[in-house]
């Protein structure tokens, strides 16, 4: 799993929490669960679902390569309420079986090849519980969403509390079949310091997706398209999936 320099060290992670929150698709996720039950956060960054899970009474475990990212979130309130792992998705071994597994805010995108992205998915399946979900989006690459990063389109500010006022922007770099490559670019207001992030994406369809939980094990899917659980078409913007073993 490859660790960005926005995710690896705690200032860039800072930044990057304080500009990415969920919205309707943490409510999504939240609605997953129902009575208490066991979760496992893949990739699960600076823990904010995490640790909405862990405030309905769930038993939370978050899994994030990046020292940076859960060094912001052990500094959250109530951080005890998780279990924090550093480790890569594709070979934690928890001794643990879970009832939902989620990979969240388009995580599942930063798995640039086959072989790492089937790894993955076939380490949450040896973690699933019997009758246990994995849950994930990615970007559906017919909506070309990358066509929207633009600086014009994506530019916002906001206050970081020992920071100031801090400003960001998103510019994509280069487009080559699948994969996106761009920059997130931040401004510190009180120096007009400049911090730029490089990120790549991979845009895979359906039936990638598809054929990668195949290759995993996955033997039933169900696919959505938006965050009120509707059916996937042609045209969504997301790919939701719904496994299980």
């Amino acid at each position: 799993m490859p660790v960005d320099i926005a995710f690896a060290h705690h200032d860039f992670a800072l930044l990057y929490d304080s500009f990415n929150r969920h919205g309707a698709d943490g409510d999504f996720y939240l609605r997953l669960a129902g009575t208490p039950c066991r979760i496992l956060d893949i990739g699960c960054g600076t823990g904010s679902m995490a640790l909405r899970f862990a405030e309905n009474g769930h038993s939370v475990t978050g899994v994030d390569p990046a020292p940076g990212m859960l060094a912001v979130a052990r500094a959250k309130p109530n951080p005890n309420s998780v279990t924090w792992v550093e480790g890569q998705g594709h070979d934690f071994s928890l001794g643990t079986r879970f009832d939902l597994i989620i990979m969240t805010g388009h995580v599942f995108q930063v798995f640039l090849d086959d072989a790492e992205t089937i790894a993955v998915l076939a380490n949450a399946r040896r973690h699933l519980a019997t009758g246990g979900r994995l849950v994930f989006e990615s970007r559906n690459p017919l909506a070309q969403a990358w066509e929207g990063w633009t600086k014009d389109q994506t530019l916002e500010q906001t206050e970081i509390a020992g920071i100031g006022p801090v400003e960001v922007f998103y510019e994509v770099r280069n487009v080559s079949g699948e994969f996106v490559t761009f920059d997130a670019i931040f401004t510190l207001k009180a120096t007009a310091e400049t911090k730029a992030s490089p990120s790549t994406l991979r845009f895979a369809s359906r039936q990638t997706i598809a054929r990668q939980l195949a290759e995993a094990g996955f033997s039933q899917v169900e696919w959505l398209g938006d965050w009120d659980g509707g059916p996937f078409y042609p045209e969504s913007l997301e790919i939701i999936t719904v496994a299980r073993a």
